[in-house]
């Protein structure tokens, strides 16, 4: 883990970690009190992970299998139980496909139709997001309902993302950058976590699908793509493509 070099190599230069989840990353002692040479930013990938489950629950009420894209190379969920624990509130079987090439892009998406999968949770990755225009089109060829977390993924054409607001975490990575360069100790700096979601759902995708967006869900999204009013309620310009490493 690059992360863990970086603390290896010196245990005097403040280091600025962003991190799915620095909380159980081991990288700091806690939020408030990081401890050693490193503070950062988390991006709540675990939580987020869940909360997607509990959106899908919201497209496809009356589904039953839900399926998990995970590439092992990116990282395993930081806490599994969240996505397991949501799961069974939400009254729903999961069933992960781990995905290590674009080569076995296909043959996953055809084991989610003979499953009889619902909707699928794509998880962060910089694979996933560098082809999310081949894994989308498979979703579409498919009929399958598919969420990720960049919203980019709603772009390429899954029906929805939701995930951190680009804008603001950012803004946390730099004015820890800033507070590090300006002598502040990283042991004593508390690390942070976003506050702002963007939910961006796809209409087109979901019209394609056959699929009927909740009057609740519609309004609470940041954007609705493919509509003549298409809503943009972000106030800062969100990066168009998020460094890899954060996926």
């Amino acid at each position: 883990m690059r992360r863990r070099a970086a603390q290896q190599a010196t245990e005097t230069i403040p280091i600025v970690a962003l991190v799915d989840d620095i909380g159980s990353s081991g990288l700091i002692k806690s939020l408030a009190k990081p401890g050693g040479n490193t503070t950062g930013v988390s991006i709540l990938a675990s939580e987020l992970d869940a909360k997607r489950l509990e959106i899908l629950k919201q497209i496809v009420p009356a589904g039953r299998r839900f399926a998990i894209l995970h590439d092992p190379a990116q990282r395993a969920p930081a806490r599994p139980e969240l996505l397991t624990d949501a799961a069974r509130l939400l009254g729903v079987e999961l069933r992960t496909v781990e995905v290590r090439s674009p080569a076995d892009f296909a043959p996953a998406f055809a084991s989610f139709s003979a499953d009889g999968v619902d909707a699928l949770n794509i998880l962060s990755s910089p694979l996933f997001f560098g082809f999310r225009a081949e894994l989308c089109g498979l979703s579409m060829t498919h009929k399958l309902t598919a969420i990720g977390q960049a919203r980019e993924m709603a772009e390429a054409g899954c029906l929805a993302s939701y995930g951190i607001s680009f804008s603001e975490f950012y803004t946390m990575a730099a004015n820890l950058t800033d507070k590090m360069l300006k002598g502040a100790r990283p042991g004593e700096t508390p690390a942070e976590q976003p506050t702002k979601f963007e939910l961006v759902i796809n209409l087109k995708t979901a019209k394609a699908l056959g699929l009927t967006i909740p009057q609740s869900l519609r309004l609470r999204a940041d954007e609705v793509i493919q509509l003549p009013t298409a809503r943009r309620d972000h106030h800062f310009p969100v990066p168009r493509e998020p460094p890899p490493a954060l996926y």
